[in-house]
């Protein structure tokens, strides 16, 4: 369905990020990664789907290196069909106890990186009269849980992006949604989960059962093959007028 287009995914070295990828590249995308840790592994699983792979080490808090890596991707690809905004971080602490470094370093990595790529992506989609936008917000961009103030505020803000991109482009071919998960078990959430299990004497399975209780009915993580799907469904001919929407795959959690 997608052979011959090329897909950026930020944050696309683990967790959600590869999982979209993986999702992307079965359905013929190329596709351009990046992320920190392993690359090579993440790298030969993509190609064992038989499509082209490229990398960019873009610090996703550095303008201008987002804008190396739009560069790098027009060139070696000619241009990005479809923007995958996934790369994120988080801290976890009272608003009066966190750290204004941390602060601007969530605000940067999972909001403004989002807006700098869309930005810069636009134009080459505009004049194809076809892209694909998808910004990984989070549940968190729905509602908000308390002592993660910096990312609850990156993930709204994401959502808000996500409508305005859609409504400056809404005659065009281009669109523009937003994924909002609840827990996905991403090395992030495992170190959630391995805090709760340290903090309470519990094991790790404990643990994971007590986070899920906390917020999500279901009591089961969502899969990044689950949220690959999505956005493959973005991309494909029946996502054509889904825009600027905010799905969330939350097991219920925003329900209640």
């Amino acid at each position: 369905m997608l052979k011959g287009k090329t897909a950026l995914v930020t944050g696309s070295t683990s967790g959600i990020g590869l999982g979209i990828a993986k999702a992307l590249a079965a359905q013929g995308a190329n596709i351009v990664m990046n992320g920190f840790g392993d690359v090579e592994g993440p790298k030969a699983e993509i190609l064992a789907l038989g499509v082209k792979v490229g990398y960019h080490g873009a610090d996703m808090s550095k303008p201008d290196e987002i804008a190396a890596m739009m560069a790098y991707a027009a060139e070696e690809f000619g241009r990005v069909d479809i923007l995958v905004n996934n790369a994120g971080i988080q801290h976890v602490a009272r608003i009066e106890n966190f750290p204004a470094e941390r602060w601007d370093a969530i605000i940067a990595i999972n909001m403004s990186s989002a807006f700098h790529a869309t930005r810069l992506a636009l134009p080459a989609m505009q004049a194809a009269g076809w892209g694909r936008i998808i910004n990984v917000a989070s549940v968190h961009g729905l509602v908000a849980s308390a002592e993660k103030s910096a990312y609850v505020t990156a993930k709204h803000g994401v959502v808000g992006l996500t409508k305005v991109t859609a409504l400056e482009n809404a005659t065009t071919g281009v669109t523009c949604n937003a994924i909002c998960p609840g827990w996905v078990l991403t090395p992030l959430v495992q170190k959630q989960v391995d805090a709760k299990a340290a903090a309470l004497g519990l094991s790790n399975d404990e643990a994971k059962k007590l986070l899920l209780g906390e917020k999500e009915p279901s009591l089961q993580f969502t899969t990044p093959e689950e949220l690959g799907a999505l956005a493959v469904f973005f991309c494909s001919p029946a996502g054509n007028n889904v825009r600027g929407v905010a799905w969330n795959m939350d097991g219920g959690w925003a329900a209640q």
